[in-house]
Order: structure tokens, then sequence, then C-alpha cells
């Protein structure tokens, strides 16, 4: 009663949890030791908009034929059941990269859902699901800066790691006070443009895309973060992985996998599935968080048939696309969760290297694959030390 207590006081106030440790966490990755992952139906993708706190995201990354990179991303947030907010953003980094990049953030007003969850609609937005569950569209104009008219597709099969894809969090865990869900779209494509006021961006290519939810405060789940989406012309790779802050033990919980068209050839959850790593950082003068300018990305796992698959991709960075200052970019949602954390300056540093080639080097059972692609990779710092040479431990 009294872990509750202290539980709830949390929630609501943004006070620093006490330390729970690891056996307050069951990582999704218990799951996919039996289960590595499950293939997602139509239903699977329904927006759970909880009445309770939690961040809840629909995210779409796009890497077009013609070197541009973009985002489109609708936000649910709810503090404590009490208010709601809810947010469309969308990014382009052109192919000049002396060009600025574009980002529009904008708050939605007149937010709905279709009957089955399947579908978002806020005034002068609407995020649908096509009725055979293989395509999405996503239409804004909600900044005249950017106005969004895409489709994206899948080619490969959707997954979430284990059976439902949920990490929990609470110190009964038939009973969670917090759970964490990725679902995604491994392998797709992109038709449509981003109309800004130097014309239309064509957006036709490659994208990915990931349905999140955070079922409580976000600095409480997650301390940093992972996010590692490589798109080339035979294969995908991607991966989401989190650490939690001390309270649920510094646990880091990694999901990922590798498709190609019609299929994931491998994919699931845990340290020996996917791991992350910062092989070189240095410290951000501006923040002093340690910013990655070396990593190393690695996948394990077998295929349907039983193949052991190995997979790794190592680069430098090159000059970041962007450091995001969280606090200053996000809904007032997170900035009023994340005050009552004291001394938390949240970043993430956006990197996708272009002058370096990006090869992803594979091994599926005895053939021996290495393919070049472009890499949109994110490291994200909510919480904790900020000495550079922690980046080597990810």
């Amino acid at each position: 009663m009294f872990n509750w207590a202290k539980q709830t006081l949390a929630q609501t106030l943004g006070t620093e949890e006490p330390i729970y440790g690891p056996s307050a966490i069951k990582s999704v990755a218990e799951d996919s030791a039996k289960t590595p992952y499950t293939e997602l139906a139509r239903n699977d993708l329904k927006w759970e908009a909880m009445t309770s706190t939690s961040v809840e995201t629909q995210s779409f990354y796009f890497m077009a034929d013609s070197g541009h990179l973009g985002l489109a991303q609708v936000i649910y947030s709810n503090v404590a059941g009490i208010h709601t907010t809810c947010q469309f953003n969308s990014k382009i980094f052109y192919v000049d990269r002396t060009k600025p990049h574009l980002y529009c953030s904008t708050q939605l007003s007149d937010t709905s859902f279709s009957d089955d969850k399947l579908d978002f609609f806020a005034k002068d937005c609407a995020l649908q699901l096509s009725e055979d569950g293989n395509s999405y569209t996503i239409k804004s104009m909600t900044d005249q800066r950017c106005i969004v008219n895409l489709k994206v597709t899948k080619t490969a099969p959707g997954f979430v790691a284990g059976k439902n894809g949920k990490t929990l969090f609470g110190t009964d865990l038939a009973h969670p006070w917090g759970s964490m869900r990725h679902a995604f779209w491994p392998r797709c494509v992109a038709e449509g443009t981003m109309l800004t006021k130097d014309g239309p961006v064509d957006f036709k290519g490659k994208a990915f895309f990931t349905h999140a939810l955070q079922g409580m405060k976000p600095h409480h789940a997650a301390a940093r973060w992972n996010f590692v989406d490589f798109q080339g012309p035979t294969y995908s790779a991607i991966m989401m992985e989190f650490t939690t802050p001390p309270s649920y033990g510094s646990t880091i919980v990694g999901v990922g996998g590798i498709a190609k068209d019609g299929e994931i050839i491998t994919a699931g959850a845990g340290e020996n599935t996917v791991k992350a790593l910062h092989a070189k950082a240095t410290t951000d003068p501006d923040t002093q968080w340690p910013e990655p300018k070396e990593v190393k990305f690695s996948w394990n796992g077998t295929t349907k048939d039983g193949k052991s698959v190995e997979a790794v991709l190592e680069t430098p960075l090159e000059e970041r696309q962007d450091r995001v200052d969280i606090m200053a970019e996000v809904p007032a949602f997170v900035k009023k969760i994340i005050a009552g954390t004291a001394g938390t300056r949240p970043y993430i540093y956006q990197c996708s290297p272009r002058t370096t080639p990006v090869t992803l080097k594979m091994k599926i059972g005895d053939e021996v694959v290495s393919e070049q692609g472009i890499l949109f990779t994110e490291a994200t710092f909510l919480s904790g030390t900020k000495d550079a040479n922690e980046a080597t431990k990810s």
C-alpha cells in the first residue's frame, strides 16, 4: 500500500520515484524468449487513448528516393486523467545539408477517433488506416509551412515482440501501474508530398512506421533511448532500445528486427537479440550529454525455418542532423511532467550519415550478405549521468 501511495504521488506531482529495483519491471524480452514476435493484424493498431497518465504516438519516418528525410507524427498525451493534448509534428531534412531543416509542431483541436479506434481525426488533420490494414494516409493542413499529403504502404509484415509487445512496470506485475509497447512496420514504401513555401517535397521512396505507447510518465519509464532505422534496397533493420531509470534497476529493454519485402527475417527482444552501442562519444558542451559519434548496432535471432541470423551495422555518425531540446519542442504536457524532476534536461540527437557509406552486414544461415543503405538514428537522453564515458556502456 505504501509503494502504491508513493507511485500515485509520483504520477500526479512529478516527484522522483523510489528505487523499486529490477523486480518491478517485466521486460517484453521474457515473452519474446518463448514467442520471439507476433505479426500484426489490423486490429492490433488501435489507439489505446488511455485515460490515465500516458503518451501515445504514431510516427512515420521517410527516406525519399531524392535523398530527403522526413517525419510525420501524431502525439496523444494524457496527464493524470485530467488533461489531454494532441500534437502533429512534421519535419524535413533536405538532401542539401546547407539548407536548414524544416520543423513544424502544432497543437491539435477537435480531436476524435473512429468507432474502431483505428483512425485519428482533428481539425485540419487525419490519420487513417486502410480497410485491408496495409496502408496509412497522413493528411495535415495544420501548418501552412508544411502541408502533408502522404501514403505509407507496408511491404513486409508488421510485428510486436513477444505476444503483445508490452513491458510492464510495478511491484505487483499481475496488476502493473505502467507499461511500454512498440508495434512496427519495418519496411514500407511511401508516396506523396510535403508542400512548403518553396514548393512540394516529393517523398516517394522508403518508409518506416511505429506505434508506441508509454503507459506512464515518459521519464519514469526510460532514462535513455536509442532508435535505429536502416533502409536498404533489399533489407530493413530497425531497433528501439530504452534504459530505465535506477528506480527500475537501469534495465535495458531492446526490441527490433530485420525484414525484406514480403517477410520478416528475424525479430524479437532482449540484450542477446538487439543491442545498441555508442562506440565513441564526446561531451556536448551545451548540454553535457555524451553525444554519440560512432555507433555499433547488432541483431541476432533465427528465421522461421530455423536458420541463425547475425547482423551488425557500424558507422561514424558525422555531423548531427539536429539536436532537439525536448523541453522546448514537445507539448506542454511533457514539460509539466518532466519539470518535477530536478535537473532533467532532455535532448534528442538525430543523425544520418551522408558521405560515409552505411553497410548492414549479415549472416543468414550459411549465406553472407552485405548491403549499403540509409541510416537514421536517434539518441535520447532524459535523465541520469552526463559522463561521456558512459556512452560506451550503452
